[in-house]
């Protein structure tokens, strides 16, 4: 019998959990939305209508029986853990739902636990939390980088936010954030949503959660895009004292673009985006030793064939 997972919010990496899950014979999808009438053709799922309160989750989770809850939602930093601690108290409640994933999609969480420094602030204390949860089951879910960020952006599902990833495909530049030479981890959204596919079948869960397409360095990367687009990026450099810098001028303005690409730059050059090779490796064997993970050439060659990844 399949079983049902709901996820909370269907953009971005939710559409790939989305596309994947609800094509898998073993699960059917509830969607929690903001949007009352969002709806996909041909796409085995069900959507429902929520303000994210605990109260409207809790009537979603049993009224579909869900046995799982996935939370994709990226919202301001003052909403995540309330919003989050609301997830897991309607888990708590339900009679079914008795796992959980909240939104984190990362990187080395745990030598990295406060980098990013927004996610030092929301993810690392709602870990502490759901810690001290034993009646849930859950996991952070981390995968480094989205690889989607080095094709196009009509080539994904994933939103490229300018600033955000230090290759820009409009501009064919190159912005070599600290040495260039730092160890990264990239994955693709949809080989995401297929891990989690199969994580969710798992009868017990790790509480970090790793996967991983390719490590390597920007440095690497970058000659691999220019050897297979057969052009070459133009460099600029963004030293790390010069984000050093950026995040001491930013620091007491929370809302500000300028912060939320400095604490970026922080998570790329600090080694945290890298997924830690043993372990990740250890556990691809151990839940995901059916999926094959696409490599950035193997990416670059699909969004070519295929017009989307």
């Amino acid at each position: 019998m399949a079983q049902t997972i709901c996820i909370a919010g269907a953009g971005d990496l939710g559409q790939y959990l989305l596309e994947e899950l609800s094509s898998d014979e073993r699960y059917n999808v509830a969607v929690l939305t903001r949007q009352k009438d969002k709806a996909i053709p041909n796409l085995k799922a069900t959507f429902h209508p929520t303000d994210y309160s605990e109260e409207s989750v809790l009537s979603i989770l049993d009224a579909t029986g869900a046995t799982a809850l996935i939370s994709t939602i990226r919202c301001p930093d003052e909403k995540y853990i309330s919003l989050h601690q609301g997830f897991l108290n309607a888990c708590l409640r339900s009679t079914t739902c008795k796992r959980f994933i909240p939104s984190e999609w990362a990187g080395n969480v745990e030598l990295y636990p406060g980098i990013p420094r927004a996610y030092g602030n929301t993810r690392a204390p709602f870990r502490k939390i759901l810690e001290q949860t034993p009646e849930i089951q859950w996991t952070s879910f981390n995968h480094g980088w989205f690889m989607d960020y080095f094709v196009k952006q009509n080539q994904t599902y994933m939103t490229h936010h300018a600033g955000e990833f230090p290759i820009n495909h409009n501009s064919w530049e190159y912005c070599v954030r600290g040495t260039g030479d730092e160890p990264q981890s990239w994955t693709c959204g949809r080989d995401v949503g297929r891990a989690v596919a199969e994580l969710l079948a798992a009868p017990e869960w790790e509480q970090v959660t790793y996967i991983a397409g390719e490590w390597g360095t920007y440095n690497e990367a970058v000659k691999l895009m220019e050897s297979f687009h057969g052009r070459q990026y133009s460099r600029t450099y963004r030293p790390e004292s010069e984000i050093r810098e950026s995040l001491e001028k930013y620091k007491n303005d929370s809302e500000s673009w300028e912060l939320a690409i400095a604490e970026g730059e922080e998570w790329q050059i600090s080694g945290a985006t890298c997924c830690p090779e043993e372990k990740t490796l250890r556990q691809r064997h151990k839940y995901f030793s059916s999926l094959h993970f696409l490599s950035i050439q193997e990416l670059l060659k699909k969004a070519e064939a295929t017009g989307h990844v």
